[in-house]
């Protein structure tokens, strides 16, 4: 039986040799080995590696990402496989790595761009706009109206004052739908219209505007008012930008001169910006409190562990530095030193634009002085962001840069609390509640002003100004601001990362 089987398969096999004919035979070539990918010489994977090196180290919420965890891939080549599955640096940075409850961190592709807006420098009208609702429960049409207007601007030059109202671009009623793309031109056509007692109309009368390149000094007015013989101060101030730290302490020297014994400081429209700014804009306040806790910030489980305490704080101080301080020591960059007032209690006219470094101020005064908040409720913006480029690790400064690309990353890297632990992530609620009406907007620094009067008010201990602060009724439904586009929108930023000892720098073993 056994040997049956045996001869059954031979026949069968020889069969099927002799049925094969030469045609049939295929003959398959040896592969090529696959190309192994490789970081170096590939100008895609660099700048990819160097995103996610600098998020893995720095990013506030790295914990919540488990693509940035330490041990998130096993091998190297693993780890370029995953970066290479990414169409481009800006989708594997806003898709892959940051968190999803982080609305802050953004990446660019021109860290040159991102520099100047930092400077204050942006294309623009000149017009800073609010948009509202006119009437929200007929319908989704908005309303523009004209906050304040840069100085010597193109908007300036084309007549557009504080208070003007619009409700069309280019011919077409603005919508919450289509509000952006309106205003995005370059030159745009505003259909004017006015208030009435029954509402919003359109006067027929247009205005065209032109954007161009300009720099934006934050400081729009400063001003010292005479209040039944109180020397009053006024600063509104826009922006906190470090090109104009030099003008600001001027302001202060100014209000020195004047024997200014109270301030009002307007940041109502003031979405935040550097961090220093803020901390030496507190020390012209007070001036008193060299050396103690302005903030103490705070970083992921990683950084906070190799800084210590003192590397984590922000302290009130009393010189500025004409650039920034980043340089070791300030060996390259002369000290000047602050103005300060020596002022044991503030007025802080502050809404629902103040973000990020506006509020850094009012909380972190807080612990020190009497900070009296008129206005609106806060965004409620605690983190800070910080310019990280392709360049030296840990830090990326801007130094033996990757000179291929200027790829440069903007994360959140930080947040923080002041003297007392204390924060303000669902904003910060005003002392005395008052919003600006569209009926009576008042000129900026006017104590006629109504957000103005209210301070001057409680300065004077009288009701003076009552008719000023009492007039108007259309408060609008706020929906937007004009700038909200632009990157660095309600940002706050720092220039200098605490400094950490390279020793207790640990490489995720799979990048050794």
């Amino acid at each position: 039986m056994k040997f049956y089987k045996f001869l059954l398969f031979a026949v069968l096999a020889t069969g099927l040799i002799s049925s094969c004919s030469d045609d049939d035979i295929v003959v398959t070539e040896p592969k090529e080995p696959e190309e192994t990918l490789t970081i170096e010489g590939n100008l895609d994977l660099e700048i990819k590696d160097f995103i996610w090196e600098a998020m893995n180290f720095w990013y506030l919420y790295k914990a919540y990402v488990p693509k940035l965890q330490d041990d998130a891939f096993s091998t190297e080549k693993q780890y370029i496989t995953y970066l290479d599955e990414w169409n481009s640096p800006e989708s594997f940075f806003e898709n892959g790595l940051v968190y999803s409850e982080d609305d802050f961190s953004w990446i660019v592709d021109d860290y040159e761009k991102l520099e100047a807006s930092f400077a204050g420098i942006r294309k623009t009208s000149g017009a800073n706009i609010s948009l509202s609702f006119i009437n929200r429960s007929e319908s989704d049409d908005l309303a523009g109206i004209i906050r304040y207007v840069i100085p010597g601007s193109p908007a300036d030059e084309a007549g557009l004052e504080r208070g003007m109202i619009f409700t069309e671009i280019d011919g077409t009623q603005l919508t919450l739908g289509n509000y952006s793309t309106l205003l995005a031109p370059d030159t745009y056509t505003l259909g004017l219209a006015q208030f009435t007692g029954s509402g919003i109309e359109t006067t027929g009368e247009n205005i065209t505007v032109v954007k161009q390149q300009l720099t934006e000094n934050p400081i729009l007015v400063a001003k010292t008012i005479d209040l039944n013989g109180i020397k009053v101060g006024y600063l509104m101030y826009n922006s906190f930008v470090h090109n104009f730290d030099g003008e600001l302490n001027q302001v202060f020297q100014e209000f020195k001169n004047n024997n200014v014994t109270e301030l009002v400081l307007d940041l109502r429209y003031n979405g935040g910006g550097r961090v220093s700014t803020a901390a030496d804009l507190a020390s012209m306040i007070t001036g008193q409190f060299k050396g103690e806790v302005l903030i103490r910030t705070r970083y992921n489980d990683n950084i906070e562990g190799l800084l210590s305490e003192n590397a984590k704080m922000t302290r009130f101080d009393d010189m500025i530095f004409d650039s920034d301080e980043s340089d070791p020591g300030h060996e390259n960059h002369t000290p000047m030193p602050i103005n300060s007032l020596n002022l044991d209690k503030v007025y802080v006219i502050a809404t629902g634009s103040s973000a990020s470094a506006s509020e850094l101020i009012i909380n972190g005064l807080a612990p020190y002085i009497d900070v009296v908040h008129i206005g609106e409720k806060t965004v409620g913006k605690v983190q800070a962001s910080v310019t990280l480029y392709d360049a030296d690790v840990p830090y990326y400064e801007k130094k033996n840069l990757n000179p291929d690309h200027k790829y440069a990353i903007q994360p959140l890297i930080s947040t923080s609390v002041n003297a007392n632990g204390q924060a303000y992530p669902e904003g910060l609620v005003p002392d005395i509640s008052k919003s600006e009406t569209w009926d009576n907007f008042g000129v900026l620094g006017e104590p006629t002003e109504p957000l103005l009067a209210t301070a001057l008010n409680q300065i004077s201990g009288n009701r003076q100004l009552e008719e000023a602060i009492k007039a108007g009724s259309f408060t609008p439904v706020f929906v937007a601001e004009s700038n909200q586009d632009e990157d660095a929108y309600r940002n706050m930023y720092i220039d200098d990362l605490p400094k950490i000892d390279p020793a207790k720098i640990k490489t995720p073993e799979f990048k050794k």
